[in-house]
């Protein structure tokens, strides 16, 4: 992957470069919630109230879960692991933003070459595959930003980069109120982004106050794998 990447510059760097999906198929209807765990400096927490109220009604979602996310709370990586409602995610190794050359989002620092790029996917791909018994479908990097030449090395990695359409609760920072004014909004086909790893803060009341309105009115909710390929 270095041999193959080493030499190339990237064109594009952010939440909406080539090669990240940002939306579901056109056409579909339904809406993708994803949560991340992010780990670390990011935050070991879980937000039981937000997956409590997941299966409670029934909500599927796909869950990235960063690696030392999952170190700290194993027990309950294997009881999501093991419910049907939801699909597990590569959220990286050290939660870092996807870069040839290093750059960085929100203070945090990018990988700095494609080898690095390499070592952040991978490390989490091989822990989540011998937890999992088969390797993660999607791939989502700390701060989900990236460049087009760490998409690419994504991709030969057999993962697929998911972005996102809504900030649902803006990094876990917005009030219940806030978050629920976004989910809401959500059209459909859209993937709304969010967080699990932050309990107490707005997310898991803002979901309880905007999803159930959604589903009386008809919104279906997926898994990413669900809808894509």
């Amino acid at each position: 992957m270095v041999a193959r990447y080493g030499g190339a510059a990237p064109t594009e760097w952010g939440l909406e470069v080539a090669g990240v999906i940002t939306e579901l198929p056109g056409g579909e209807r339904a809406t993708a919630l994803t949560f991340d765990a992010c780990g670390g400096p990011g935050g070991n927490g879980y937000d039981v109230d937000l997956i409590d109220f997941l299966r409670a009604h029934a909500v599927p979602a796909t869950l990235f879960l960063n690696a030392r996310w999952i170190d700290a709370n194993r027990a309950e990586f294997d009881r999501l692991a093991a419910d049907p409602l939801f699909e597990i995610g590569n959220h990286g190794t050290v939660h870092r933003p996807l870069s040839v050359t290093g750059r960085s989002a929100y203070g945090i620092a990018g990988t700095r070459d494609a080898g690095e790029v390499y070592d952040e996917v991978t490390g989490n791909a091989e822990k989540l595959t011998g937890l999992l018994g088969h390797s993660p479908r999607f791939f989502r990097s700390g701060t989900a930003h990236y460049d087009d030449v760490a998409t690419r090395v994504v991709a030969d990695l057999g993962e697929r980069v998911a972005g996102f359409t809504v900030n649902g609760d803006g990094g876990a920072t917005l009030t219940a109120s806030e978050v629920r004014q976004e989910v809401a909004a959500a059209p459909p086909g859209s993937i709304v982004i969010a967080h699990m790893n932050h309990p107490g803060g707005g997310t898991a009341p803002g979901f309880a106050a905007a999803v159930p309105a959604l589903l009386a009115a008809g919104r279906r909710f997926v898994r990413l794998s669900d809808v894509m390929s």
